[in-house]
């Protein structure tokens, strides 16, 4: 009697998201540096990554973090999804889709109302229903974090909303 083995594909599987720990912090900060030199994002010094390691949330592949998201909670009314990058060599797969959810879904947990972003990829988040918006309607952003930004001046991210339920 002869038994057929079926092919699995692992890569399809569900991602598994993890909150980051210090020692993820290296390979994070690797992940986000890539996309910072490339002027996709804004970078985020080591002490930064370790006083804000437990609000991230990221995807491994064997001990290396490919994707990762933070998720910064500003008030009951606004929390913002941050830092959210995918390895190049990842990216088509859904992770940051995942992500996303993910954040989404802990801003639900925190009963917050809006959750915002600041990004060069809009149509990203418009998949999962955010709206383009203004960012001026963020002070709590605008003026906490914004303003010690060196592209404050002169700032050409896209702000996104989704308000939630």
């Amino acid at each position: 009697m002869q038994t057929t083995v079926q092919h699995v594909d692992f890569s399809q599987q569900q991602p598994v998201i993890t909150t980051a720990s210090l020692q993820d912090i290296a390979s994070i900060q690797v992940l986000l540096n890539h996309y910072a030199q490339m002027g996709q994002l804004l970078p985020r010094s080591k002490s930064d990554l370790e006083a804000n390691i437990s609000r991230f949330r990221i995807i491994k592949r064997n001990d290396e973090v490919i994707a990762c998201g933070s998720l910064e909670h500003f008030t009951d009314e606004l929390a913002e999804a941050r830092s959210l990058m995918v390895k190049e060599s990842h990216k088509g797969q859904g992770l940051g889709d995942a992500l996303l959810r993910d954040m989404v879904d802990r801003a639900k947990t925190l009963n917050v109302k809006r959750l915002m972003a600041l990004t060069y990829v809009p149509a990203f988040f418009h998949g999962v229903g955010f709206k383009t918006v203004n960012k001026e309607i963020f002070p709590e952003k605008v003026w906490g974090i914004c303003v010690n930004c060196y592209k404050f001046e002169n700032c050409d991210e896209i702000a996104v909303l989704l308000e939630l339920p």
